[in-house]
């Protein structure tokens, strides 16, 4: 059995355009020995927010802690911790924190999406 933690200070900037304030780690990936899904744990500051994209592979998220905002598919609905999401393939997204405390969520991705391509960060 393979063991990590959640830990917010250990997760890296993540440097991409359209992102502000937002901190990764993969918990468990590739690197990992993973053969097929990735857990990811994002921590997002105050103000701030995810890419608005699109990918061809879906996700599930698991909100933690505080609270913001998901973007899915033309649709914006408050989040808070305890909900789960599903973000479809294909379709625009985003997520945002409208709360005054770091936004953490657990994100699973496989590892290669609907049109054969390699998912970035897993």
């Amino acid at each position: 059995m393979l063991k990590t933690n959640l830990d917010p200070s250990d997760t890296s900037p993540v440097d991409l355009d359209g992102v502000d304030g937002v901190s990764m780690r993969i918990l468990l990936g590739r690197e990992h020995g993973m053969e097929n899904f990735s857990m990811r744990h994002f921590v997002v500051e105050p103000g701030g927010h995810t890419p608005r994209h699109q990918h061809p592979y879906e996700h599930q998220v698991i909100v933690l802690a505080g609270n913001g905002e998901a973007e899915h598919d033309g649709e914006t609905q408050g989040i808070q911790p305890g909900e789960v999401l599903h973000v479809a393939p294909g379709k625009i997204h985003q997520f945002r924190n409208t709360g005054s405390e770091p936004m953490q969520f657990i994100c699973l991705v496989p590892h290669q999406g609907q049109d054969g391509c390699e998912v970035p960060g897993s």
